[in-house]
């Protein structure tokens, strides 16, 4: 009794299930954060966004845009999510790195964004290891050697 009581064996247990409540929650906050925001304003140029890599301030507000906008609501759909993690993460761990300076600890401004940022990344991190999960449009769309394999076994 007490060990299913510490182990919370009274919960149903589904790792699909947990994925999608990942894909979703991680998703829609960042979405709902940082994607509305860059997504509303519908304009291709932001002269005053942050160019961490000099590659222009337009073309890292596209390149963020991408990531926060749209990649968020696929994640959340399940499409993509291994590939579209990655550019979130790599997205996110540039802002981190390049222009909050790794700041986790401590007072400096900005400091309360390390862990946000943290949590982004783990999130995705697990995404891109686990997959999507069951719930997802990736497990409803057959891969392309199985399309091929199924096409084969009917000709």
């Amino acid at each position: 009794m007490l060990s299913r009581l510490l182990n919370a064996k009274f919960v149903p247990s589904s790792t699909d299930a947990g994925l999608l409540v990942l894909r979703i929650g991680t998703g829609l906050i960042l979405f709902l954060r940082h994607g509305w925001e860059k997504v509303s304003q519908l304009t291709l140029s932001n002269p005053h966004f942050p160019d961490p890599i000099h590659i222009g301030h337009s073309t890292s507000w596209v390149i963020a845009m991408l990531a926060d906008g749209i990649c968020s609501l696929l994640i959340i759909l399940g499409v993509g999510t291994r590939w579209l993690s990655l550019y979130g993460f790599v997205n996110i761990f540039v802002a981190w790195a390049l222009v909050h300076h790794f700041v986790f600890l401590g007072k400096t401004p900005g400091a309360d964004h390390g862990e946000l940022i943290t949590l982004y990344l783990s999130a995705l991190l697990a995404l891109m290891v686990a997959g999507p999960g069951r719930y997802s449009v990736d497990a409803i769309v057959p891969s392309v050697p199985e399309a091929q394999q199924h096409e084969v076994a009917h000709a």
